[in-house]
């Protein structure tokens, strides 16, 4: 075809592979984004009729089945815009007769994605951690914030946010504080000088009927003496450790009995 030829062709007919794979492109975008807020008003709807009451559980496989779903209808849409093109369909024809190849080829530059994604769907399906949960995973407690398709997070006492991929936490062991029971145990601890009266610390540090007071350690540096509560939530147990340790440093400091640099 010459220029002339091409020129007088409609811009439509001329761009219509192109214009179709738009458009499939931009439904695509629009049907996921539908769903996911579909998925994210049924989730409202059921957290208002139990107000104060959501189940973790359900919210961790709301979310994992979310970005499944959105993800499966934006690679749909993208291999139907592709499928537009000529090239694009020999090239389609040709890795499909060759399939052994691409499973191998896709398999090994794609391992550690798809293990993460087939980690994330059994972490929604099996449950061991649930958004809410105060876990410890390699040494790092923390509470979960978020179970994605590939990646879990989670942010620890210091408000940091530790990413641990989903196949880690398949293959690792992981304490979960809350899966059972809600409720969390916080636990602090405050330092008496060298040889001061221990039991007269427990006396005044027990006032309160839901603290208990334990001495936990005596050695040349002091003595350590714990005090521990029970919070509702995992979300409370921060709050509630500097108030227990900050409260126990002041009665101890007003009695005369907390370490000099009022060691905590």
């Amino acid at each position: 075809m010459t220029k002339d030829q091409v020129a007088k062709v409609p811009f439509l007919e001329a761009y219509a592979h192109e214009i179709s794979a738009a458009i499939t492109v931009l439904v695509a975008i629009v049907i996921a984004r539908l769903v996911d807020r579909a998925f994210v008003a049924r989730s409202r709807r059921q957290a208002g009729r139990r107000p104060g009451h959501q189940d973790p559980g359900a919210a961790t496989r709301v979310r994992v089945v979310r970005r499944l779903v959105t993800a499966l209808i934006l690679v749909i849409g993208v291999a139907l815009a592709l499928s537009q093109f000529e090239v694009a369909r020999r090239l389609a024809t040709g890795v499909l007769a060759s399939s052994a190849a691409l499973g191998l080829v896709i398999g090994f530059a794609a391992r550690q994605t798809i293990a993460n994604a087939v980690a994330g769907v059994s972490l929604a399906v099996n449950q061991p951690i649930r958004i809410g949960d105060l876990v410890t995973v390699e040494e790092e407690t923390g509470v979960v914030e978020d179970v994605r398709l590939t990646y879990t997070y989670i942010r620890d006492d210091e408000g940091h946010r530790v990413i641990v991929p989903n196949e880690r936490l398949a293959q690792t062991t992981i304490e979960n504080h809350t899966i059972v029971d809600p409720r969390v145990n916080v636990k602090v601890s405050v330092w008496l000088s060298p040889g001061a009266d221990a039991a007269r610390a427990l006396e005044v540090l027990s006032g309160d009927d839901e603290v208990e007071v334990t001495v936990g350690e005596v050695d040349k540096e002091g003595i350590r003496i714990d005090l521990s509560t029970w919070v509702a939530t995992a979300a409370e147990r921060g709050p509630t450790a500097a108030r227990l340790r900050a409260g126990g440093l002041e009665v101890l400091h007003e009695e005369g009995l907390s370490l000099p640099d009022g060691r905590g």
